[in-house]
């Protein structure tokens, strides 16, 4: 596996390129060290995280709770105000959490 990694490191940056696969052997070594790695658990597991993704966060912020621009201007004033928009944010999901938990220990008690 070793040998194959390092094949690969070898190969330029096109390689990568998944709108341009790689052809021929160096095609196959990278397949090869792509199963050899999705073998493994803890590969598999870094591998899963690659699903996740924090882009709808964004996208509530924007249009649910209508924060597109900044009203101050200066690092640390927009720090501040993305801080306030980031708890109300938290604020939101644990409403929601909390409201979800009640009514789940509602229906055991």
């Amino acid at each position: 596996m070793d040998a194959a990694k390092a094949k690969i490191e070898a190969l330029p940056a096109c390689a990568w390129n998944r709108s341009m696969p790689p052809t021929g052997r160096n095609w196959l070594s990278v397949r090869r060290v792509r199963h050899a790695s999705a073998r493994n658990l803890a590969a598999s597991r870094h591998y899963a995280l690659r699903k996740q993704t924090v882009e709808p966060v964004f996208g509530i912020i924007k249009l649910v709770m209508g924060f597109r621009q900044f009203l101050l201007r200066g690092k640390g004033k927009v720090s501040g105000e993305w801080r306030l928009v980031c708890l109300a944010w938290n604020l939101k999901r644990m409403a929601v959490w909390r409201k979800k938990t009640r009514h789940l220990l509602a229906k055991t008690s």
